[in-house]
């Protein structure tokens, strides 16, 4: 369903929309992020090309194969829970830290598919025990 502008001013101001008509409004959009762990996922894929797409095969680990290795993948908001979910990872599991980025809140982590799993599990179950956060399930594929 397709609404208008108008339509959509109104929704929002309500009863307010009236005395605001023909005025000059300034709309911000903002995101306030929550206490969430939203993905967790673990990928044992077998093509390299997986690999490649995540760029899992420069920077820090350039001339690494991870071709075999499962793939964890986990997002959080707020975006610098990531620190605190990277230090749990490897100390839980035989784990890598394959890409960290606080400032989206993404953590891909690398490793044999047991490590993988028991050091996703072993973050998501601190964010939801510890920390309180609202966490998602842990999908493997």
């Amino acid at each position: 369903m397709q609404i208008t502008r108008e339509q959509l001013l109104e929704r929002i101001f309500h009863n307010d929309y009236e005395n605001l008509k023909g005025k000059k409004l300034r709309m911000t959009r903002v995101r306030v992020p929550g206490k969430e762990v939203c993905l967790a996922h673990v990928i044992s894929p077998s093509d390299k090309s997986v690999y490649q797409n995540l760029a899992l095969h420069i920077g820090v680990h350039e001339g690494e194969d991870h071709t075999g290795e499962a793939i964890g993948l986990i997002r959080f908001t707020p975006w610098e829970s990531v620190v605190v979910a990277a230090d749990i990872a490897v100390k839980s599991a035989n784990v890598q830290i394959c890409f960290m980025d606080r400032f989206c809140g993404s953590l891909i982590l690398s490793g044999r598919l047991s490590d993988v799993q028991t050091a996703v599990e072993a973050v998501v179950r601190f964010f939801d025990e510890e920390l309180g956060f609202a966490v998602c399930e842990v999908h493997k594929s």
